[in-house]
């Protein structure tokens, strides 16, 4: 793992498109669940889905080093030290003769997994160094035979998985192998041992090792990484034992377009989550995958806690990272974070485990909300002084209590409609969770938007409805915006609430971002999908993070009532239409 630098996609970019959105017409036919229906897929999803939660483990030679190497500390992550120092091979492979991890006990591992809350464990069986953390028959560089150690640490923690109720995967580098001649390297090779043929490398070693790493420990899930120069027969020789495991769950990263099952964003948390789509945020404790002796840069177990509810609130799972030191000793310091996170779910489990994303778009508090069938958990990161409310929830309450504690809580209704809960006695200061059990499922009415105290309208990406395929809402430390706006038959909506008072004709102006090349998009604004006469071209900016104000041509009117203004694009010749931060509808003088 390396943020940001699998098969030249930079997630930082506003607009990169996702290794699996290649054109169809590239993929190759190796789905082995190609002919699945829903109803199949959900069966075999239906563990993943409900495990919200597992730990990811990155452990290789590279734990040996400790992100240093020659007196040199690497500035990246750990696990990337051979390919950052450039590293010679032979210089490298040298270290697997002193790699003795004596203190490694896969059953603790498992527990520190297990009474964190996680339900799965995915463990690196070869990272880009090509070192092989389990026994292969396709050459001697793995820790079996290379090291005094002589043991099979992915047998070990197959089996302490199946002992303790977890699911085990694999992690396997399947392009970038660093060792291997033939073997990809991100940027170019640096030692004439690397060089070969890729495909030559898939054929005698990756895609053996892949076979028996499916044949011998049968994983729950096989984690793909870094496709880079992967091709279509590439892929078809690492899919050909799929068929030996019809129920396991592979990811978006094998290459070539194939989709896998899973989304897998790194280090971050999509604003939205991805709808119709399984997905996991992978994501370290600290700043580095493999170990690094001098990275105590540990987020706190508050944070990781709310990550874990922010992520479930969206519907998707948290594969939370632990880098093992050379000994085969996970660092204290995320043993700490791991068992602060064990405590809260403890008592909180039933908020995380088998519950769907929120059906509220927005909240009137601190939190967020997870689901499960007619039951809403609230997770309150800060009590409201005015009180806890839910405004739009049609559906009748039956009752609610603090999951913590059992406390009974009193539900009832504001003048205004909204649901109110009362506060318990004790309150978590991470979060405090209410389980609000329904009369049935939750009926969540429309937020119309209404106007500023100056009259105008402020439609923000956070608060559109986005339609399509492709447009999505995507935060930055800058804000959010609709971006990867790559299909001109997606569009974005807002439903306003427009008072008597405030009726009549508005210009509109647009907060924009499009880099060169991608300008020249028309698009219309449509009021209750009929011609509003508001058009406008995209014009450049510097680039997708450099937003820019400008006038849409035209007015539009607003009688008085709720109504939906949709942006529609009716034309685009560059990558993407733009990326669409906000709307400001401005009263015109007069009109009304």
């Amino acid at each position: 793992m390396k943020p940001l630098l699998f098969a030249g996609l930079v997630l930082a970019s506003l607009l990169a498109a996702p290794l699996h959105a290649a054109p169809a017409a590239t993929a190759p036919s190796v789905d082995p669940h190609a002919g699945e229906t829903p109803a199949q897929r959900d069966k075999r999803m239906r563990w993943w889905r409900e495990a919200r939660f597992g730990m990811f483990i990155h452990w290789g030679l590279y734990a040996q080093l400790g992100g240093t190497w020659g007196g040199r500390q690497t500035g990246g992550a750990g696990e990337w030290i051979m390919h950052d120092l450039k590293i010679p091979v032979a210089d490298y492979d040298a270290q697997a003769r002193q790699f003795d991890p004596e203190q490694f006990r896969a059953d603790e591992w498992v527990r520190v997994a297990r009474d964190a809350g996680m339900k799965y464990i995915v463990m690196t069986a070869k990272h880009h160094e090509g070192f092989a953390m389990f026994h292969t028959g396709t050459d001697g560089y793995n820790i079996s035979d290379a090291t005094p150690f002589r043991r099979d640490p992915i047998a070990e923690m197959a089996a302490a998985c199946r002992k303790q109720g977890l699911k085990f995967g694999v992690y396997y580098s399947q392009a970038q192998d660093w060792h291997h001649p033939g073997g990809a390297a991100y940027g170019g090779h640096w030692d004439n041992a690397q060089d070969g043929d890729l495909h030559e490398y898939v054929r005698t070693i990756a895609a053996p090792q892949v076979r028996e790493l499916l044949t011998k420990y049968h994983p729950a899930v096989l984690w793909w990484d870094t496709p880079v120069e992967m091709s279509p027969l590439d892929i078809r020789e690492l899919t050909a034992a799929f068929p030996q495991d019809p129920g396991m769950i592979a990811n978006n990263r094998l290459g070539n377009g194939v989709p896998g099952d899973t989304e897998t964003p790194e280090q971050f948390i999509p604003a939205t989550g991805y709808p119709g789509r399984d997905w996991e945020t992978c994501m370290t404790i600290n700043d580095t995958w493999g170990y690094k002796s001098f990275d105590t840069n540990f987020k706190s177990g508050p944070t990781l806690i709310r990550n874990l509810i922010d992520i479930a609130s969206k519907g998707g799972n948290y594969l939370l990272n632990v880098g093992p030191d050379g000994r085969g000793v996970i660092p204290a310091g995320e043993v700490e974070r791991l068992r602060e996170m064990g405590a809260w779910m403890k008592v909180n489990h039933e908020a995380i485990y088998g519950t769907s994303a929120s059906p509220f778009k927005h909240l009137p508090f601190d939190g967020r909300v997870t689901r499960k069938g007619d039951t809403l958990y609230l997770h309150v990161f800060a009590w409201p002084d005015s009180g806890l409310t839910l405004p739009g929830l049609a559906t009748p309450a039956r009752d609610a209590k603090a999951l913590a504690t059992g406390q009974r809580l009193t539900a009832g209704r504001a003048g205004d409609g909204s649901l109110t809960i009362s506060k318990p006695d004790k309150i978590d200061p991470v979060a405090t969770v209410v389980a609000l059990r329904l009369a049935g499922p939750p009926v969540v009415e429309p937020a119309a938007i209404a106007p500023q105290s100056d009259g105008s309208y402020q439609l923000t990406a956070e608060d559109a409805d986005v339609h399509g395929g492709t447009a999505k809402l995507e935060s930055s430390g800058g804000g959010s915006d609709i971006g990867y706006w790559t299909d001109a038959k997606d569009t974005v909506s807002w439903t306003l609430s427009v008072p008597a008072a405030r009726a009549g004709e508005y210009r509109a102006t647009l907060e924009y971002a499009c880099e060169p090349g991608s300008e020249g998009s028309t698009l219309a604004l449509q009021v209750d999908d009929g011609n509003s006469g508001v058009t406008g071209t995209v014009a450049k900016t510097a680039g997708w993070g450099d937003y820019q104000t400008a006038a849409l041509g035209g007015a539009l009117t607003l009688p008085a009532g709720a109504h939906v203004l949709r942006v529609v694009p009716t034309a685009k010749p560059g990558l993407a239409v733009m990326n669409l931060r906000r709307i400001t509808l401005i009263p015109i003088a007069g009109s009304r």
